[in-house]
């Protein structure tokens, strides 16, 4: 079994950056994509982004995807999210998330069956 645990977050000025962290222990070679979401109060749940371990790539979801690197250190097991110019309305509750090998062929959407507590960001104006 894998767990994931996100850390990082906190209250953050307007136009500051913040850098998340997302630890993964367990048996995390099983683990083939890891991703990132966010969910603002009373808003849907946001994809902001994938890492594909095969490939060592990364596809964004998020519109202004420049303000914002997926990265990974394979030797520690942890996903970092790097956010810059942050906005109040990045403020959201931010998400780790994994889906082992068979489910992460990036040809279509990883299920993400594995997910951490989340770690709060708030952004003021």
């Amino acid at each position: 079994q894998v767990q994931l645990v996100e850390s990082g977050g906190g209250s953050v000025p307007a136009g500051g950056s913040r850098r998340l962290s997302c630890a993964a222990s367990g048996d995390t070679r099983t683990m083939g994509c890891m991703a990132w979401f966010r969910q603002a109060p009373g808003k849907e749940r946001e994809w902001v982004g994938t890492r594909y371990q095969a490939s060592g790539g990364t596809i964004y979801g998020v519109s202004d995807k420049a303000r914002f690197t997926i990265s990974k250190d394979n030797a520690k097991n942890i996903l970092y999210l790097q956010m810059n110019s942050l906005k109040p309305e990045d403020t959201a509750m931010y998400y780790c998330a994994a889906e082992r090998w068979r489910l992460c062929d990036g040809l279509t959407p990883p299920p993400f069956g594995l997910w951490g507590r989340g770690t709060q960001v708030t952004v003021s104006s």
